[in-house]
């Protein structure tokens, strides 16, 4: 279990009078916020491994990215260890109100130092983070890697001209559903298996069809023998564009979107793989009317798939309220997807969380008075409405909420954290990783 005890004594369970005035205001509007406050405990968000050591995994050191990816800086006291980085996301999860989720990538396993082929691995090299997540009282989520390695290098996995290197990435594709349905199993909860190709082209191709029917006869080979849901959701990833395949990405909206519908898997709506101008909010109540589930990575894109620190922004904020308003929680799965090692790494998982959770309290905290008056043709009083509520006192409700959960308020859970780095991160880059016993 998350240890909420050893964190100092700081939080009060007593109402202070900023939520009692909340509560006074929110009940004036018709708004029941113990009710809010009890629905957003149950909404639990994946935390995005990759955000603690920069996307590097534990496969092989010095492994180089690509598939369009990229990470810009280089803050001191990052994970180079499975250990290390259970440590940092266990101090994440002290900091974060609720009960949440990992999602883990395929070369996050533990492999005892011997080379283990994306082809060969198995739920045994997972067992660590099972177990952990076990005491933890946490889901997990899991993802192929189909990137950073020697058969991904020309840009092609799933879709490649090469049979057997087709071969090789459906193979891992299908281990890695066989792993996430182990870790459900395991945890007793579904385990969200997402897969995600860079496959493209940099400049103009001859052929789309090719590489497309390919894509759709090998993503059929991986997903051919069914699994239970109620171990493992299976969902496919799409993309505008990455580094290197500018003119075509093979696995596009349009691509999945189909995909999905017909094959019955969840679709990945990834805030950041659109266009600059297009909102993923305004797609999730037109892809639900033809998917029971969705998946989110929510992130935060700046003039391209940049995966910013996810901000409370306006489209944030209406992401969450299309979930909540349209009665969407149970049918969508809610994760994060960024890294930035311009800043500390625990404090952007925080950030990243809490505001997503700030976002779904908003949501959770909206006026009836608002649709009502949409129903009635009160197209004016909607407007006004909605502005008003821009002003209402959330943030009394959101530091009650964290009272309520034992984690700090406002800007004292960044103390922790550089109580954190000072102890422990600061030392990493004059110490040996190794891995505790």
């Amino acid at each position: 279990m998350i240890n909420r005890k050893s964190a100092p004594a700081r939080r009060r369970r007593s109402f202070s009078p900023a939520f009692a005035i909340a509560l006074e205001q929110y009940a004036r509007l018709g708004v029941d916020v113990h009710r809010a406050l009890r629905l957003l405990a149950g909404i639990p968000i994946s935390l995005h491994c990759w955000q603690g050591d920069d996307v590097g995994g534990f496969e092989q050191a010095g492994l180089e990215l690509g598939g369009g990816l990229a990470v810009t800086g280089n803050y001191p006291g990052k994970a180079r260890t499975p250990d290390e980085l259970r440590a940092d996301l266990a101090k994440a999860y002290e900091l974060i109100p609720g009960r949440h989720r990992l999602n883990l990538h395929a070369f996050y396993g533990e492999f005892g130092g011997r080379k283990v082929e994306r082809d060969e691995i198995a739920p045994e090299h997972f067992r660590g983070w099972i177990d952990w997540a076990k005491q933890l009282g946490i889901g997990l989520d899991f993802n192929p890697t189909c990137f950073a390695h020697a058969k991904a290098r020309d840009g092609f996995t799933l879709s490649h001209r090469d049979k057997s290197t087709r071969a090789f990435w459906i193979e891992h594709c299908r281990r890695c559903r066989e792993i996430g349905a182990a870790m459900g199993k395991a945890l007793s909860q579904p385990c969200v298996t997402n897969i995600w190709i860079p496959d493209g082209f940099k400049d103009t191709p001859a052929d789309r069809r090719g590489p497309r029917e390919r894509l759709v006869d090998a993503l059929d080979a991986v997903f051919a023998r069914a699994l239970p849901d109620k171990y493992n959701l299976d969902a496919v990833e799409p993309k505008l564009f990455g580094i290197g395949a500018e003119s075509c990405t093979i696995g596009s909206h349009e691509f999945y979107l189909g995909y999905a519908i017909s094959r019955r898997k969840l679709l990945c709506l990834d805030a950041g793989h659109y266009h600059p101008t297009e909102i993923i909010s305004d797609k999730i109540s037109s892809v639900l009317q033809f998917l029971p589930e969705l998946l989110l990575h929510v992130s935060r894109g700046v003039r391209w798939d940049s995966d910013h620190v996810v901000t409370l922004t306006d489209e944030l904020l209406a992401i969450a309220r299309e979930i909540v308003a349209n009665d969407y929680v149970s049918r969508v799965h809610i994760g994060l997807d960024y890294f930035d090692a311009s800043i500390n790494r625990i404090a952007a998982w925080v950030i990243g969380t809490r505001n997503m959770q700030r976002a779904l309290l908003t949501a959770l905290l909206e006026p009836p008075g608002i649709r009502a008056a949409e129903a009635a043709g009160d197209n004016t009083s909607r407007l006004a409405l909605q502005e008003e509520a821009r002003m209402l006192p959330v943030g009394a409700v959101w530091d009650h909420y964290c009272r309520s959960h034992d984690v700090p308020m406002a800007g004292a859970w960044l103390d922790e954290v550089k109580a954190y780095e000072r102890s422990i991160l600061s030392h990493r880059a004059s110490q040996p990783a190794r891995e505790m016993t």
